[in-house]
């Protein structure tokens, strides 16, 4: 049996990132997974946890720190005005849809696959942070229609299958859109909301009978990881919102580009080694 003694810097880890996921939250609008996600993942790793199981636990684990979080963090956006409930109301049933069918294929695929979804993703959004034109516009308002079902229904497949809270698409897809920055991000922070929920209810019956799982795991969910995630996440939060209504718009989008790029090179490197 492991010494506790051996498990407290793990413990320790995983308070700070829930403690960097809140921030990350607030400030750019997503639910934290950017971070929980390679923590569990390269925790569970170094634990011997069965790599049948993990990365869907490291995702599904997120999803459910993302309630928390994006609750948190949303309503801080809320009280600064910059939460866009049109867009909630038209896309949010499309996006939960998304959400589903993306929980439905990562609980059938392989934990790589999962994980080049992330690395690719979060590459491709990065790029576009870092040397797309901030001057391009797709138009002037997010569209309806079939348009509205095909960008929904990616933002929610993806980050379920991410474990992310839906802002990397998010915010990229509203400011070419005409949206301003600040109010993508703190939309994009109640997106998390309505993506965590459904989410982690699909990983939690995805899992419900696979093999090999964390001790103190129900389905794709590891109660350990949301027990000491989720609090400092949900304090650290609205710190997040105070420091996105304080730095420029170019200064947000080189953060976010930083950390996706960052993680998204943590993830190939997990794939080709």
């Amino acid at each position: 049996m492991t010494d506790i003694s051996q498990l407290l810097p793990f413990a320790a880890l995983l308070l700070a990132a829930g403690a960097g996921a809140g921030i990350i939250a607030g400030l750019l609008g997503v639910g934290g997974g950017i971070v929980v996600v390679p923590v569990l993942f390269h925790l569970f790793t170094t634990l011997g946890i069965d790599e049948a199981v993990r990365m869907q636990v490291a995702v599904g684990t997120s999803l459910a720190t993302i309630v928390a979080t994006a609750w948190s963090s949303t309503r801080a956006h809320y009280l600064r005005g910059t939460v866009d409930r049109e867009f909630l109301r038209g896309y949010g049933p499309v996006i939960v849809a998304g959400v589903l069918l993306g929980s439905a294929v990562a609980a059938l695929v392989k934990g790589p696959v999962l994980t080049a979804v992330f690395a690719v993703v979060a590459l491709v959004v990065a790029v576009q942070l870092s040397f797309g034109n901030p001057d391009w516009r797709l138009g002037d308002k997010m569209p309806g229609g079939w348009l509205k079902l095909v960008i929904g229904t990616t933002i929610g497949a993806l980050s379920a299958m991410m474990g992310i809270g839906g802002g990397s698409m998010t915010v990229p897809v509203m400011t070419m859109y005409g949206t301003p920055v600040h109010r993508a991000v703190g939309t994009a922070a109640a997106t998390g909301f309505i993506i965590g929920v459904p989410g982690m209810v699909g990983f939690v019956i995805g899992g419900w009978n696979a093999p090999n799982l964390p001790p103190g795991s129900v389905g794709f969910v590891s109660l350990v990881g949301l027990a000491l995630i989720a609090p400092t996440s949900v304090l650290c939060a609205p710190l997040g919102a105070r420091l996105a209504h304080r730095l420029d718009t170019k200064m947000l989008k080189r953060v976010f580009a930083l950390f996706l790029g960052f993680t998204s090179l943590r993830m190939f490197y997990s794939i080709l080694t």
